[in-house]
């Protein structure tokens, strides 16, 4: 998939860390450095959001609709 360039300003500090980052990590540049720590971020923030989304569940309901079924009479399911 083609890349879309960007620029971005960063505190001296910051890019110094980074071309450290670079140095003594193996990334091939800046730029790829950059994507991974994106990338990264973005991939914390998603396993965030469902966490907060499964404490929203209530575990009693989610409970008994995974166990809906279950119940019935044996006999009546069908042999393998």
């Amino acid at each position: 998939m083609p890349k879309t360039k960007i620029a971005i300003a960063l505190d001296p500090v910051v890019l110094a860390r980074l071309d450290e980052l670079v140095e003594e990590s193996g990334f091939p540049s800046r730029s790829q450095a950059v994507e991974a720590a994106i990338a990264e971020k973005l991939e914390r923030l998603d396993r965030t959001r469902l966490a907060r989304e499964c404490a929203k569940l209530d575990p009693v309901f989610e409970k008994a609709l995974a166990e809906e079924g279950l119940t019935e009479d044996l006999a009546e399911w069908p042999a393998y």
